[in-house]
This record gives structure tokens, C-alpha cells and sequence, in this order.
């Protein structure tokens, strides 16, 4: 009986131990450390950073906004590619992913334009970049940035007779059809 009763009790206290760590408070994250952690060579601390970073939301978009406008074109697409997975959240960053619109690096450019387009009308101030990236060399550009204008929807009425002219003479006709009528609210 004697067992049983120290058995019970100390089921007893892990429980009331357990109880209390999940009403402790959540730990905040060390975005300083996952934004150096973004940068690292070794992909799967980069897989982790990016994820924790997607987590964090809000409090990561300053450091990956400092990435955006960095010398490195590496971390320029991995921060990129983080605002992308974070959606609306990382709407603080979208005057530094227009700029990216105009990276040398192609995949910079795509980066930035699936990271607006990630964020629906929160890219609209966006729209004049995207715009002028309707011109970009690479169509793969061009696409992502025609269904970026078209996530943004009706705030991206600007863009209609630049779609219309993509739409005649460009690959991207129907998607660029479709972001017309999103625009428009059809």
C-alpha cells in the first residue's frame, strides 16, 4: 500500500509539473540568432531558421528586411523566399521586395514577385514596381509578377492596360487575362 501510494504521488507531481510547464509563458523567439542561423551555409540550420522565422512573423520582418537590401544576393533570395512563406504578415517588407523586383539576380526577381504575390492586396503599394517588372527579360519574372497583380486584385487597377499589352504579345496571356478580371473583381 505504501508503494502504491508513492507511486501515486509521484504521478501526482509530474502531472501537477506537466500542468504547470503548459501554462508557462511560450519562449520568445531569438530572431537575431535565426536571421544569422538564415544565413548559414549548412542547409537544414537554414531550413530551420526559415521556419521559425515564418513562425515569428511580425518580429523577423525587420531583419529580413535588412537582408533584402544586403550586398549578398544569397541572403537577398532566402529572405525572400521566407517573406513569401510568411504571406500578409510580412506586408512591412514590401517597399524592399519592389526594389528586389529589379535585382540583378533572376531568382531574386521571382523570389520577390511569389513573395508579393504571397501577400494579396496587403502588395499594393507594390503595384507600380510590378508594373515595370511586367518588362523583365525572364518570363518566368514576368509570370509571377502577373499573378502578384493579380492576388492584389481590384488596388491593382494601374496594371490593367500593361496586362492588357502583356496579354497581347507575351506567353503569359491567360494568366495575365485572369489577373484582369481578379482586378476588375470578376
Amino acid at each position: 500500500m505504501r508503494r502504491f501510494t508513492a507511486v501515486c504521488g509521484t504521478v501526482a507531481l509530474a502531472g501537477a509539473v506537466a500542468i504547470a510547464g503548459c501554462r508557462s509563458k511560450p519562449k520568445e523567439p531569438d530572431v537575431p540568432a535565426l536571421i544569422a542561423d538564415l544565413k548559414s551555409a549548412d542547409g537544414e540550420v537554414r531550413g530551420r531558421a526559415n521556419l521559425a522565422l515564418m513562425d515569428a512573423g511580425e518580429k523577423a520582418v525587420p531583419g529580413l528586411i535588412e537582408m533584402l537590401q544586403g550586398p549578398d544576393p544569397v541572403h537577398r533570395g532566402t529572405a525572400a523566399r521566407t517573406l513569401y512563406g510568411m504571406g500578409g504578415r510580412g506586408k512591412a517588407a514590401v517597399p524592399a521586395l519592389a526594389a528586389l523586383l529589379s535585382d540583378a539576380e533572376t531568382d531574386n526577381r521571382v523570389a520577390a514577385a511569389m513573395a508579393l504575390e504571397n501577400m494579396g492586396p496587403d502588395a499594393a503599394p507594390a503595384v507600380p514596381s510590378l508594373i515595370k517588372a511586367l518588362k523583365d527579360k525572364e518570363g518566368l519574372v514576368r509570370q509571377r509578377v502577373v499573378i502578384a497583380l493579380g492576388n492584389i486584385g481590384p488596388p491593382a487597377r494601374d496594371a490593367i492596360p500593361a496586362l492588357g499589352e502583356a496579354a497581347r504579345w507575351d506567353p503569359v496571356r491567360q494568366s495575365a487575362e485572369t489577373a484582369i478580371q481578379k482586378i476588375r473583381g470578376r
